[in-house]
């Protein structure tokens, strides 16, 4: 942490982390090796194991997570980013886990939630995002640096695709609008269906103006952000929250998104960007995108997803959680 490349849950714990240790708060960092932090770094794995063949992810999972419950005395709390598994350990352990759920992967992890519901306690993402069989101590919207990110009142004629690449992200839409608006098209991203990206979107590289640029940092995102006339979000799930959404709209650049999940919360349809249902909406809309105010739009995530009002939320969520665990003792 922070990640090098894609990485949203490692980018809000980082941003999390730095934040709270600037507010005074003592905090150690579970996380490979090679992360930068403020924080006391407690370091079981080398390097990310996404990055390195050589280690296998359960084992080095088994050796991350046991090291954190190892030293559960020390810590007032344990706020868990790594999903379901950290919560098997939570009844051998006095001090109480808060868990950030990011998304739930599949409907088969969801015995482990319920099981340790209203023992563990659990944060959403977005409202959209809460399962209506556990209980949730608060929603935090993830929140971003604004000062890495500028804004663009004049930008370029392009079109901007943002993240995996994989059938739920919406690829082959934001290609197909392109295509029919007559507009330049970036797609910027990680490959994770190699068969999809084969069969979908090499085919249409190099003509019409559709290039691929690959996975990008976070030196070359502000830049290829602000430049863009809108990002385009045509999803085919329901997104938990949406990072890349957030992060363009900081630079005054208009989404356009279908509505699913908690697209909703994080868009102002007709102000910051345009909730649509199909591909024909979407081709549609690209024509009003130049009569939004983008400096309204960076407004809208200075009101509602900065670092600070994120690191606000979980503070308060810290003392309610705190408070629960001292009255249940």
């Amino acid at each position: 942490m922070p990640p090098r490349h894609y990485g949203p849950w490692e980018r809000i714990v980082s941003l999390l982390t730095e934040g709270l240790v600037e507010r005074g708060l003592e905090v150690t960092l579970f996380a490979t090796a090679d992360s930068l932090t403020q924080a006391r770094l407690a370091a079981v794995c080398p390097r990310p194991y996404s990055e390195d063949q050589s280690l296998d992810p359960k084992v080095w999972e088994c050796l991350h997570i046991s090291a954190v419950f190892e030293r559960a005395a020390e810590f007032d709390l344990i706020h868990n980013h790594f999903d379901f598994l950290p919560l098997s350990y939570s009844g051998l352990v006095q001090t109480p886990l808060l868990t950030t759920i990011h998304g739930f992967s599949s409907e088969r992890i969801l015995p482990v939630y319920q099981k340790y519901n209203g023992r563990a306690y659990y944060v959403a993402i977005s409202n959209a995002d809460r399962h209506p069989s556990l209980n949730y101590l608060a929603t935090v919207y993830h929140g971003i640096p604004l000062d890495e990110f500028t804004l663009q009142p004049e930008p370029d004629d392009y079109l901007l695709f943002l993240g995996r690449i994989h059938p739920d992200k919406g690829v082959v839409e934001a290609i197909e609008v392109a295509r029919r608006v007559g507009r330049r098209l970036i797609i910027a991203g990680i490959i994770q269906d190699h068969d999809y990206f084969e069969r979908g979107v090499a085919p249409h590289l190099g003509r019409n103006g559709i290039d691929y640029i690959g996975s990008v940092g976070p030196e070359q995102r502000d830049e290829l952000l602000g430049g863009a006339s809108a990002l385009l979000h045509l999803i085919n799930f329901n997104e938990p929250f949406g990072l890349s959404l957030v992060e363009a709209m900081a630079c005054g650049t208009p989404v356009i998104a279908y509505g699913r999940g908690s697209i909703p919360e994080l868009i102002k349809h007709g102000e910051t960007g345009f909730i649509v249902k199909d591909i024909d909406e979407a081709t549609a809309v690209v024509r009003s995108i130049e009569q939004l105010d983008r400096a309204r739009i960076r407004q809208h995530v200075e009101e509602n997803f900065s670092r600070e009002r994120m690191v606000d939320g979980y503070i308060q969520v810290y003392r309610e959680a705190l408070g629960q665990h001292q009255a249940k003792r």
